[in-house]
Formats: C-alpha cells, sequence, structure tokens
C-alpha cells in the first residue's frame, strides 16, 4: 500500500516520509486512530516505504518486490498479530494469528486497508458476545520470530493491529521486548484506545497521532463515489465526522435503518428521562443491551452527536447544526432540556458507559445506569 492509496492525511504522510528520508525511525512507534481515519492502511503504507529500495517523490514505488509483497501483508520480514477467537473454542486451547492469516489478508485487500474490528468480528463470525483477543501465547511467538535474522528488508517489523486487545500477561512480555529490543526490528502498534494500554507500553513508544479525515475531503469523496448534489455530500461529510467507513455507510443507504434505529432509541430515553419513568427506563436498558457491543458504541456516539446538535440549537447557533427531518424536529423541541449546566456532565456519562462496553461491562448494568443517570440530568436542567 502506498501513501497515494491514502485518503486525505497530507501532512501526516508528509511527516513519516520525512523522518524515513531523514534517518529517524524509532523502534517502537504507536500509530493512534479509528479504523475509518485510516490508521492501519496508514502504518502500512509508512512500513511499505521505509522498505521500498526506489522510493521517490515522498513515496514507494509500489513496483519492487518488498513493496509488492507489503501491500500483500506476506513479506517475510514484516510479521501480523492481531485479535483472534472462534465459536466452540475448546477449554485452554489457545489460537495464534498465523492461523487467520489469510482472512485477514482478504479483507485488507477488499477494503483497501479500511475497516473496523467490528468487520474483523463479522469475518471471525463470532457473533454478538465473543470478541477477539491476543493471548500471551501469542507474545511468546513475537519473541520466537524476532529472534532470527531479517530474509530481506534492512528491518525486521512486528505490527501488532489492536494491543489493547491483549491480557495483562501478554501485555507484560510486551512491555520487556520493548525495552530491550533487538538492532533493526520495528514495532508498530495500531491502536484505537490508547487508553486501554498500560501505561508503561505508551511511555516505550512514539506515538503518531492519524487525525480523523477532514471534511472537505470527505466531501470530495462523496462525490466521487456518486453523491450529486453539492448540499447533500457536505451533510454526509460532517454526520461521518472525520471517518471514511462511516461516509461509505452513509453513501450506500447503509447506515440509514441502524440510525433510525438509534434515533428511536434516543428519543425514547429522553421521553422517559424527562417523564421520570424509571420502571420503563430499565425496560430501555434490557433493549439497548441486545445490540452487539459495536453497536452499542455506535448508539452512543450518535446520542452524543444528537445532544450536541441539540445544544447548538438551544444556543441559537442553527446555522452550524446538521440537521433535518425527524432528527430536526425532535431536537428543536428537545433543545430546551439541553444547556451549558448539563451538556457536559451528559457528554461525559456517554463516554463513560462507551469505556465500560469497550472494556466487556455487562450491557444491561451499564445501560441503566446510563439511563437513570441520564434521566436526572435531564429532569433537573
Amino acid at each position: 500500500m502506498r501513501f497515494a492509496d491514502i485518503t486525505g492525511q497530507e501532512d501526516l504522510k508528509r511527516h513519516l516520509t520525512q523522518s524515513v528520508d531523514a534517518g529517524r525511525v524509532s523502534h517502537a512507534q504507536l500509530f493512534t486512530g479509528t479504523a475509518g481515519s485510516g490508521a492501519l492502511a496508514v502504518a502500512v503504507a509508512y512500513v511499505q516505504y521505509l522498505c521500498c529500495r526506489h522510493r521517490s517523490c515522498g513515496d514507494s514505488c509500489g513496483e519492487c518486490p518488498d513493496c509488492r509483497q507489503i501491500a500483500a501483508l506476506a513479506h517475510p520480514d514484516l510479521h501480523l498479530v492481531f485479535p483472534v477467537n472462534k465459536q466452540g473454542k475448546k477449554s485452554g486451547e489457545v489460537m495464534r494469528s498465523d492461523e487467520f492469516l489469510p482472512q485477514f489478508r482478504a479483507l485488507f485487500a477488499e477494503r483497501g486497508g479500511y475497516f473496523s474490528p467490528q468487520d474483523w468480528y463479522d469475518r471471525l463470525d463470532l457473533g454478538k458476545t465473543l470478541k477477539g483477543m491476543i493471548a500471551a501465547r501469542e507474545a511468546d511467538e513475537i519473541i520466537r520470530k524476532l529472534s532470527f535474522k531479517s530474509f530481506e528488508a534492512d528491518y525486521k517489523t512486528m505490527l501488532i493491529w489492536l494491543p489493547e486487545a491483549m491480557n495483562e500477561e501478554a501485555a507484560n512480555k510486551i512491555l520487556k521486548i520493548l525495552e530491550e529490543p533487538w538492532d533493526r526490528t520495528l514495532f508498530i502498534l495500531v491502536c484505537e484506545h490508547p487508553d486501554r494500554l498500560l501505561p508503561t507500553i505508551v511511555s516505550r513508544t512514539q506515538e503518531v497521532c492519524v487525525p480523523r479525515i477532514a471534511p472537505d475531503v470527505l466531501e470530495r469523496v462523496a462525490q466521487q463515489r456518486g453523491v450529486a448534489d453539492p448540499l447533500q455530500a457536505r451533510n454526509m461529510a460532517r454526520l461521518a465526522g472525520g471517518d471514511l467507513l462511516e461516509l461509505g455507510h452513509l453513501v450506500a443507504g447503509e447506515s440509514d435503518a441502524m440510525r433510525k434505529e438509534h434515533f428511536d432509541l434516543f428519543c425514547s430515553l429522553m421521553r422517559l428521562s424527562y417523564n421520570d419513568r424509571h420502571l420503563e427506563l430499565i425496560a430501555w436498558a434490557e433493549d439497548a443491551a441486545q445490540f452487539t457491543r459495536e453497536q452499542q458504541r455506535a448508539f452512543l456516539r450518535d446520542a452524543a452527536r444528537l445532544l450536541r446538535e441539540s445544544f447548538m440549537l438551544h444556543a441559537g447557533i442553527r446555522e452550524v447544526s446538521y440537521l433535518w427531518g425527524e432528527e430536526l424536529a425532535f431536537c428543536s423541541k428537545f433543545a430546551p432540556f439541553v444547556g451549558p449546566r448539563n451538556i457536559e456532565p451528559l457528554i461525559a456519562e456517554i463516554e463513560s458507559a462507551a469505556a465500560q462496553i469497550a472494556q466487556n461491562g455487562n450491557p444491561t448494568i451499564v445501560f441503566t445506569h446510563f439511563a437513570l443517570s441520564v434521566s436526572k440530568m435531564i429532569k433537573h436542567l
């Protein structure tokens, strides 16, 4: 994958290429960002640029053997680790990334490096409750692989996607390697939630922040994908929130049904909260708990968006609001109940619930606490 294949991120790409050209290559780097911002794709393009023997004009050649092999995630000096699991796993059975490498390569090729953890778990057919993980045995395999000399490239690269999925034992073993690395060894950790990593791991890596994609870039992408109306393209870019994957769902209409479901759930929560219907709020929480974890997190993101838009309506700055239809009608009526006194606590409660869901908290308990807390904040504006 070349930098030319990455959507947006021009400043970051320039920074990465200049650091390689100047010989400033840290042995452990932490790429932080969402899947839709292209964190994994950027990391692979960086490794390809580093290993390309004919790089020029700020990009890899894309034609040499090293480039072709890295683009296919099949280079002998590029080792991959990512969370894995499977249905019907036997007690004590340990799975390693290598067993699922063909599926991972196929998904990477199909999506151009842009796919979410849930996309990967769907490919593994993990269902609603199972999630991938990186076990301690995987860390042992990392040590074994990196103990060998490089085959072709100047660097041996260990790319760990979603290191936050490591258990504590695996994380401590990885920490040991980061403290005492082999010569010409490069660690690339691609992480969505660095707050869930051991602080000692974060402190031993150089962070590379992959920001959300600029709205004007997404607007152009929407137009390239067939959105002829400039206003509609602009609204989609705004709603995507810097996320290329979300923009793809919006353009394809795939988010419409789920967005409507999230909106109905949000409206129900706010109406029940305003009317102090506590028993019904508990039933609401049980309904929300039936979603998959990724859908629960997506609902919380939508709830935060609707609250922020309502607050802007409350503040009288309708011109920067990107609501229409049912969402605009409801939030216009709801706006008086979202003001300076409760907007920050409400968003903080959403972020807390999202963090607990990401850490495998019991969703019924999480959403029950969340709903009752929101009820107090809405009622006591």
